[in-house]
């Protein structure tokens, strides 16, 4: 499918073919509940959220890189590289690096605001340093770098059909509920690494601390203390996602079951954690494969509705002022529905 893609997208340069499909590749590896959804997207834009994914996957890999020789020191000296990298990259929309090279590109093609991956750029600083954090207000200060400014940054791909700021705080919670769920379901891994991301105060909240889940993490024994601090932090993920949810709707019609199937994955992670009995420290909650095809059936049984209702409207408005039909469809572009959708 990967050729389809970019032909799709109109890249032709063999070395800028190649680094997207260096970072389709990570996605499918990586974000496999992502790399789903993002199969719902009309052709011509799942190039882009490749690599919108693949930077931030690769530069999320060095901060979490371990072992011989990868010392903290040689993953922040590895980070300002991929930092610079990305500065020269975005100025000159192109870059020696693969993921920069797609992401530079990808920038440029949808003009999405640089800032956000200098946000993003400083919270993955941050994780090489800051192990814990003290309030949710301190976790969400973190987010807005590690998570929000990726919902930023799929917007302009995305597409709206609204003004684009009535949008983005609602795609930059649906990025915080993405990250706080997987918060939950790799406390035990995150721990492993020396990081907890479980507030303090609402451990505290609880009766436990660090030490209790290293605890429970070591033994396998369960504290129900633990347990109800982690049906909180669930409580209060969802909350989010409740915030992220308007949103759907002020999407392009093509774009909706893309992130309808990705917000009702991620959100089933949380239901697989509860049926789990939210066993995080010791093992990592799955979203049953007939859970997965089913949510995915239904997305694409929404995209060729969306597809059908787009050609409909087409039509009906041919003939019609071109510029006014062009302004009101500026953020859609005409899918390709002569051939099917994966």
């Amino acid at each position: 499918m990967t050729a389809r893609e970019l032909d799709a997208a109109a890249i032709t340069d063999p070395a800028l073919r190649a680094a997207y499909t260096h970072c389709r590749q990570l996605n499918a590896r990586h974000g496999k509940t992502y790399f789903l959804a993002t199969r719902l997207l009309p052709a011509d834009r799942r190039s882009a959220v490749h690599a919108l994914y693949g930077f931030a996957r690769w530069a999320d890999d060095i901060v979490d890189s371990a072992g011989p020789g990868r010392s903290v020191t040689s993953r922040a000296a590895a980070l300002q590289q991929l930092a610079v990298q990305l500065r020269t990259g975005l100025r000159a929309g192109h870059g020696d690096q693969p993921v920069v090279h797609a992401l530079a590109d990808t920038a440029r093609r949808y003009a999405i605001d640089h800032q956000h991956f200098t946000d993003f750029m400083k919270s993955m600083h941050d994780d090489l340093s800051v192990t814990d954090y003290a309030t949710y207000e301190d976790l969400r200060r973190y987010m807005h770098g590690s998570a929000a400014v990726i919902g930023l940054q799929m917007l302009p791909v995305l597409g709206t059909v609204v003004p684009r700021a009535e949008a983005e705080p609602h795609a930059a919670a649906l990025g915080v509920a993405f990250q706080l769920t997987n918060f939950l379901r790799d406390v035990g891994e995150d721990l492993d690494r020396g990081r907890v991301y479980l507030p303090a105060d609402l451990l505290q909240a609880h009766g436990i601390d660090r030490q209790r889940l290293q605890w429970s993490r070591d033994t396998g024994r369960h504290d129900v203390r633990i347990t109800h601090a982690l049906r909180s932090f669930e409580a209060m993920t969802r909350g989010v996602y409740r915030e992220a949810a308007p949103g759907i709707a002020m999407l392009a019609a093509v774009s909706r079951p893309c992130i309808r199937t990705a917000f009702v994955l991620y959100a089933g992670i949380l239901d697989a954690i509860a049926a789990d009995g939210y066993a995080v420290l010791h093992r990592r909650a799955v979203v049953p494969r007939s859970r997965r095809v089913t949510v995915a059936l239904d997305g694409l049984v929404r995209v060729v509705r969306a597809r059908t209702r787009y050609r409909r409207a087409r039509r009906r408005s041919w003939g019609e002022d071109l510029h006014a039909g062009t302004e009101q469809m500026s953020v859609i572009r005409p899918p390709d529905v002569s051939r099917e959708m994966v």
